[in-house]
């Protein structure tokens, strides 16, 4: 999620908190609306998710 994150503060201008809370509500949209997706989805962010320290909140 790094990269996601990197876009969203350099190309849209969001701070990184700000980025980290646009991709986890990204990740919670995505499996309410593929309900039958979510354990991919949750699997996906996961393994891609921006580890800032142990209190990130996307892992």
């Amino acid at each position: 999620m790094k990269e996601l994150i990197d876009r969203l503060t350099s190309e849209v201008g969001l701070t990184e908190e700000q980025a980290i809370k646009a991709v986890t509500m990204m990740k919670d949209f995505a499996k309410e609306k593929f309900p039958l997706l979510s354990g991919a989805i949750e699997k996906v962010f996961t393994k891609y998710s921006y580890k800032k320290d142990e209190d990130d909140f996307l892992a």
